[in-house]
């Protein structure tokens, strides 16, 4: 059976939160560099950096997001399917510090069924995934896997106090979306 991408699937959605006028652009666990290549064909400068995976992408490190030198402040700051690998509140107190003034963080992440709402997005991403793997052969991505505990609700939680007024969407195929703009216009890099 071919191979649907469930987090290439969003990076339209993601792509779209880029803010007006960013030059510089960070993608926390790039993976093999599929999202940080689209950020760069819009024009900005990109920094990839995976723990796990080595990209072919210009701009590539490999690094830990909570223990290494970034660099930054960047305009936008991406994450996808990488925070559930971290410690919630250090992971987004960190990315929160990537972002510069007036800037962007942009999360797609995974969190655990709780609620009706759902298990009814859960029901309808099962016919519509076999239905893509049909028609799709996203290239197969060898990241590390790792269950996620939290739900959305204690995720939303520690986002009111470290990154307030983050905007939260859930999305079909397991997946939610967290959106935070950082006070402040000037300070753009």
């Amino acid at each position: 059976m071919k191979h649907f991408d469930h987090n290439a699937h969003h990076h339209p959605f993601l792509l779209a939160r880029v803010p007006e006028g960013a030059r510089t652009a960070l993608d926390v666990g790039c993976g093999h560099g599929a999202f940080a290549r689209e950020l760069a064909a819009m024009g900005l400068a990109v920094t990839a950096v995976d723990r796990e995976v080595e990209a072919a992408v210009p701009g590539f490190r490999r690094a830990d997001v909570l223990t290494d030198d970034l660099g930054g402040p960047y305009d936008f700051v991406s994450c996808i399917a990488v925070l559930h690998h971290l410690p919630l509140e250090e992971g987004l107190t960190r990315l929160r510090s990537l972002v510069a003034p007036g800037g962007v963080l942009a999360v797609l992440g995974l969190a655990r069924e709780e609620g009706a709402l759902d298990r009814a997005l859960s029901l309808v991403s099962v016919p519509l995934n076999l239905a893509h793997r049909l028609v799709r052969d996203d290239p197969p991505q060898t990241a590390p896997v790792r269950g996620w505990s939290l739900s959305l609700r204690e995720i939303r939680e520690v986002a009111d106090r470290v990154v307030p007024g983050a905007r939260f969407r859930r999305h079909l195929y397991w997946r939610y979306s967290m959106v935070w703009a950082a006070p402040g216009a000037g300070g753009r890099n």
